[in-house]
């Protein structure tokens, strides 16, 4: 079992498709894979795959169900743990709730070979004990130079609660592979010099117009688009992590 959370400090950088299409590709693996979206303020998994789930999170929360009676399973053979669409209320629960829920989560966990948390952005306290929950931590960035600044400080943060070094860095929407890993060295070089340690480049996920058109779609890349130049990075990424 390993349980991945993937995050970003800014939005806008594709963490959610992200979370979404490495799932898929593990499951396409053969890895039994649960989807949790934890954006607990902003949830859109569900949007971004056009689901309507019978109970999600808050259903969870509020005790109506558990954990387990709110999963979804995916045709595309992995799992959801869909959040609230568009409820804030979500994002400020009391650090009981969430450790309540941390909890269960972790039992659930027993049942997959790969949890994949996908984080609201931001640095609020609740991401970064998500942050802290996970035994591999995603920072997705782009070329931007805000991304890179947000991206750093999601670092920054994970370094100072000493899991520095279950960070990992994926550029995504690169321009080529060369230049995404340009943008991963300028990352770098500020951690090298600030943090005192380098969080390796976990992939290059190259721009791709079909990312859009599959989101546009609210439909899966890897079954929409197969044989893309995105959909080849993610699977090597998934390779790689599993």
């Amino acid at each position: 079992m390993s349980i991945i959370a993937i995050a970003s400090g800014k939005g806008g950088v594709g963490k959610t498709w992200l979370a979404i299409t490495l799932s898929h590709a593990f499951a396409q693996l053969g890895r039994r894979t649960l989807l949790f979206d934890a954006d607990l303020g902003l949830a859109n998994v569900d949007i971004q795959l056009g689901l309507t789930p019978a109970a999600d999170l808050g259903a969870v929360i509020a005790g109506e169900v558990t954990l387990a009676q709110a999963v979804l399973r995916h045709p595309g053979g992995f799992d959801i743990l869909a959040g609230r669409s568009g409820s804030g209320a979500l994002a400020s629960l009391a650090p009981a709730t969430v450790e309540g829920m941390l909890g269960g989560l972790h039992l659930l966990a027993r049942g997959y070979h790969h949890v994949v948390l996908d984080l609201g952005a931001g640095l609020e306290p609740t991401v970064q004990r998500l942050s802290a929950f996970a035994d591999l931590l995603l920072v997705v960035a782009t070329e931007e130079p805000t991304s890179l600044t947000d991206a750093y400080a999601v670092l920054k943060l994970h370094a100072a609660a000493e899991r520095g070094e279950t960070a990992r860095i994926v550029i995504n929407q690169a321009a080529s592979h060369a230049a995404g890993m340009r943008t991963y060295g300028t990352l770098a070089r500020a951690c090298a010099a600030f943090l005192g340690h380098t969080p390796p480049c976990a992939g290059v996920i190259r721009r791709d117009d079909k990312v859009r058109e599959a989101i546009r779609r609210q439909s899966l890349l890897l079954t929409r688009h197969p044989a893309s130049h995105a959909a080849a990075d993610l699977e090597a990424l998934a390779a790689a992590l599993a």
